[in-house]
């Protein structure tokens, strides 16, 4: 778990930065945590460096592993990304003094390795945070690769029973009591809804121990244009508005496990307006 300072820590790199560069609204370059489930990005990156490539097919927001990494790990702590993309999440833990390893299967740029996320090359109980951001269906083209897990439809088991071996992997390499993010949306094609997220989240379940559930808005999509908006209502659909953030915690024994716990309710009376 990361450590208490966090805000504290935050705010003296928010006050050493607006010293260096004298600008009123640094707070939005260098963000406090978010503090509910719902995260809400209108931007790619933050701060005074890019953080991946915004032109990469399905680029992750940078704040998401922002979050990630100072709420649930500390400065020097390494973090992993097994489907790294454009390097969102190197260049998130370059900047905030984590550890980084990234892998994808075809990787665009040489800091990061090329893997298949299906065999992680590190040892057992070695990562203090795991990300990934993975496709959901083979909607979008990342690469050429033929073993590219984003060529399979998320209408077939095929998919699911893929993504899990990524996840026996990143159990295996992922510290007891450690967090991993995991990235996911549903799909909507030619008339049929496909619960993606559900079923990733059934397959992490035989893993992992649930920590929390957050919805992250979908920005910067072509289907988020005026003529879609238009479509989905006359033809009687929805454009897909958010993606699920799974955050969920490998068990450890030093960890209580979650028992029936008696909770006495306190029962506010509602305004009346």
């Amino acid at each position: 778990m990361a450590s208490n300072n966090t805000y504290r820590l935050i705010l003296e790199i928010q006050r050493k930065i607006k010293e260096r560069i004298n600008e009123v609204d640094i707070e939005e370059e260098i963000p406090l945590i978010e503090a509910t489930t719902f995260w809400d990005f209108p931007r790619q990156s933050y701060g005074l460096t890019p953080k991946g490539d915004n032109k990469y097919p399905g680029v992750t927001p940078a704040l998401i592993i922002y979050n990630l990494i100072w709420r649930y790990t500390d400065v020097g702590d390494l973090v992993v990304d097994p489907m790294a993309g454009s390097g969102t999440t190197l260049d998130v833990c370059k900047e905030e003094k984590r550890r980084c390893i990234c892998y994808d299967i075809a990787p665009p740029r040489p800091d990061i390795i090329q893997n298949d996320s299906r065999k992680i090359p590190l040892e057992d109980n070695s990562v203090d945070l795991i990300f990934v951001d993975s496709p959901y269906g083979d909607n979008i083209k990342y690469n050429d690769h033929p073993d590219c897990i984003g060529k399979i439809s998320s209408e077939t088991e095929k998919f699911y029973d893929e993504l899990e071996k990524v996840m026996k992997e990143c159990h295996r390499i992922l510290k007891e009591g450690k967090i991993i993010g995991w990235l996911i949306g549903d799909q909507w094609v030619k008339g049929k809804f496909t619960p993606v997220g559900f079923k990733v989240y059934q397959k992490l379940c035989k893993y992992f121990e649930p920590v929390d559930i957050v919805c992250v808005a979908r920005r910067g999509q072509t289907s988020h244009r005026g003529p879609w908006y238009s479509r989905a209502r006359r033809h009687n659909f929805f454009l897909r508005g958010f993606k699920y953030l799974f955050i969920m915690r490998k068990s450890s024994s030093k960890l209580k496990r979650n028992e029936p716990r008696k909770i006495k309710w306190t029962y506010y009376p509602r305004e009346r307006g």
